[in-house]
């Protein structure tokens, strides 16, 4: 069995999904993208397959990822690494329909029977999120996630940090102690504000405080530390092993976030995830994107001791056009019951992709990026 074709889909609302064919007619999908830059990411993804992986035995994934890693001379960073993660996961989805099981099997089995998830609530800029909270228990949901502050100053006002404190008291004080609350500071917040949020959270027993300071400052993530006892998590912006190396070796991250389709995909993370469990920390691996991502990222968690809960993005607030279930042709392989997703027994990444429908969305326009926020002098913030 040989590789023989691929194709590549751009799908609202910002997803790019991958189709792997063998010469057998097995099919893998994958789902390599970066948010906002799937253009790019789809000319790499098209890159290592027609210049390597055309025509080579889809079973020998852990070769192939070295030969795609190890084979440039430049390595890592964003685009290589999500072209890489996206292919390896519609490798995994080959060889698990190969041999009729799913990929968590060919990983040593099964560590749980389900899967705890988090259900965002507000958006970019944080806004009702207390009724939100309240509709997202409603419907069954243990653990809920929301962005800390909208853009903020490097120096930024009392007022700030008291905006930010209100909005996660209203949220406790609306689902009660019962219920997880994550904090995401999206690396919009400077070092000493960092220290300054992280103190006024702190009466509302935030689940975690999510990238207090961008990837380029985890060297300053002690300090931080030392103003909160609630655990610290990041990582999405990481995308390899020796990315999180001195991370774990600096030892104040108690959560690692690393993202499916960024960081190498299914074979990266798994690694990534057995050097967290040496350090004692847990995994929650980010996933703001499409079913073959959380597929993906269900795979690996079901297998993982240390895995602790998993993102999704049903009604996320970049969903506006289409939502995660829509491309699935059984949407009830991810259905939420009580805060829970049961670890589906189906072969490969347990879905099936409703390709009729994928082509269909493939002809619209697809041209999502992030906004670019600015400061009220006109220089440019954080997003």
């Amino acid at each position: 069995m040989h590789i023989t074709e691929y194709e590549l889909f751009e799908v609202p609302p910002r997803w790019l999904f991958l189709k792997v064919t063998t010469s057998d007619g097995t099919v893998g999908w994958g789902e390599p993208v970066v948010e906002g830059r799937s253009k790019t990411v789809k000319s790499a993804v098209e890159e290592l397959l027609d210049t390597y992986l055309v025509g080579e035995d889809p079973a020998r994934i852990e070769d192939h990822w070295q030969t795609m890693y190890r084979g440039g001379f430049y390595r890592g960073g964003p685009i290589l690494m999500s072209a890489i993660a996206g292919i390896d996961q519609a490798l995994w989805d080959i060889k698990g329909k190969t041999y009729g099981a799913p990929v968590y099997e060919l990983l040593g089995g099964a560590a749980r029977d389900r899967l705890r998830v988090y259900q965002w609530i507000g958006g970019d800029e944080p806004s009702d999120v207390a009724d939100q909270a309240r509709q997202k228990v409603d419907a069954g949901f243990t653990a809920l996630k929301m962005n800390g502050t909208p853009e903020i100053e490097r120096l930024d006002s009392p007022a700030a940090i008291e905006a930010a404190a209100d909005r996660l008291r209203e949220v406790r004080e609306e689902v009660g102690d019962e219920v997880d609350i994550g904090v995401d500071f999206h690396g919009r917040v400077s070092k000493p504000m960092a220290k300054r949020l992280v103190a006024a959270l702190e009466p509302y027993d935030p689940f975690f405080i999510e990238e207090p300071v961008l990837p380029e400052h985890l060297d300053d993530l002690g300090e931080v530390a030392q103003h909160t006892t609630v655990p610290i998590a990041t990582g999405e912006r990481l995308y390899s092993r020796w990315d999180f190396k001195g991370l774990f070796e600096d030892g104040h991250v108690d959560l690692i976030q690393p993202d499916l389709s960024h960081a190498g995909g299914i074979t990266e993370v798994k690694k990534i995830a057995s050097m967290a469990e040496a350090y004692d920390v847990a995994v929650a691996p980010h996933c703001p994107l499409g079913p073959i991502a959380l597929a993906s990222c269900v795979q690996v968690d079901a297998c993982l001791p240390n895995a602790l809960i998993q993102e999704q993005s049903l009604d996320i607030h970049y969903n506006e056009t289409n939502d995660v279930l829509d491309y699935l042709a059984d949407p009830s392989v991810f259905e939420y019951r009580d805060g829970y997703v049961d670890i589906p027994d189906d072969p490969g990444l347990g879905i099936e992709i409703d390709e009729e429908y994928v082509r269909d969305r493939a002809g619209e326009d697809v041209d999502w990026h992030n906004p670019v926020w600015r400061h009220d002098d006109g220089s440019v913030a954080e997003w």
